[in-house]
């Protein structure tokens, strides 16, 4: 079980007689009428449940092997507002212990899509490592990496080639046995190659368009692959749209130096707009932090309200 991701988390949701009656499975991949499980002695497909469940999820599943009888409860979960008409909460992942964010060092690098994904892995509970790919393929590394390191002082950044050996090397620190990573990004930054370095599997691949450095869709479903020597790794499609939603302490996280700043604002309901004693327009205005930042960090949180305050209109 340790090589799914068992922690003493799940095993003190349970007794020894629940263990033997109903074993633990690991969701590995959610199809609209099914689930593939994993546990000791397990490798099935059974049928969905009514109860939610995504990814990464641990259950416990009844003697036959058929369904689920529990779902344990868990340690984190990775959440988005959906894309569509009804815009509900999709959920991404559940028991994650670290996230690579990937960008390639192309046009496809963006500061603001990756504060979006550091957001989301700080409200869910899960560390973000920023992982920057085709390092091969870039003639002045510089600007990326510096722009990458500016975003955080809690989140790390690695840089490396996902065709060379470097993964297993570089993100051996957080791929542990009994740990559980996500790769997320966009399509077409590698992030199917890097799961095939560290996993040894063969999960397809493709280029990305020399126009707009953009990648096509290679993954198009989640899949949780289970190592035999190291972590539990999950691939995902690239995300076109990425809206937050409950993700307000995440977004304080992101932006911790930009959170403690406005705690000095003469109003505590100041917008840091207009003003007097704005200690954030203060700041920009002699140089101490950037005002672009500034703008991006002021659309994550105004959004993150707006869709936190519809989706609890819609389901209250």
């Amino acid at each position: 079980l340790e090589l799914l991701g068992w922690q003493p988390f799940f095993a003190d949701q349970l007794n020894e007689d629940e263990m033997a009656l109903t074993p633990p499975a690991r969701v590995t991949q959610v199809h609209r009428n099914s689930l593939h499980v994993v546990g000791e002695t397990v490798d099935t497909t059974i049928v969905y449940p009514d109860t939610e469940i995504t990814v990464g999820d641990w259950i416990l599943i009844n003697e036959a092997q058929t369904k689920p009888e529990r779902v344990l409860d868990r340690q984190s979960l990775i959440k988005r507002r959906g894309a569509g008409h009804d815009r509900q909460v999709q959920m991404i992942a559940a028991n994650l212990d670290t996230s690579f964010i990937v960008s390639s060092c192309n046009r496809d690098f963006k500061v603001a899509r990756i504060e979006r994904y550091i957001a989301l892995a700080f409200e869910a509970g899960v560390d973000p490592v920023i992982v920057l790919t085709k390092a091969d393929l870039c003639d002045d590394l510089e600007p990326f990496v510096t722009a990458a390191t500016a975003i955080s002082r809690k989140v790390p950044v690695v840089v490396l080639n996902a065709l060379s050996d470097a993964p297993k090397r570089e993100l051996a620190q957080w791929c542990k046995v009994g740990q559980t990573v996500a790769f997320l990004g966009s399509s077409g930054v590698g992030k199917s190659t890097l799961v095939n370095a560290l996993t040894g599997s063969e999960v397809d691949t493709q280029g990305v368009r020399e126009a707009d450095a953009r990648g096509r869709h290679t993954t198009t479903s989640r899949h949780l692959h289970i190592t035999h020597d190291s972590c539990a790794v999950l691939d995902t499609p690239g995300m076109r749209e990425l809206q937050l939603t409950d993700a307000a302490t995440g977004i304080k996280e992101t932006f911790a130096d930009l959170h403690e700043l406005e705690q000095s604002c003469r109003f505590n309901d100041c917008s840091h707009d207009h003003e007097p004693g704005c200690a954030v327009q203060a700041a920009i205005t002699s140089g101490i932090i950037d005002a672009i930042r500034v703008n991006r960090w002021l659309k994550l949180v105004a959004e993150d309200q707006e869709n936190t305050t519809i989706l609890a209109k819609r389901f209250s």
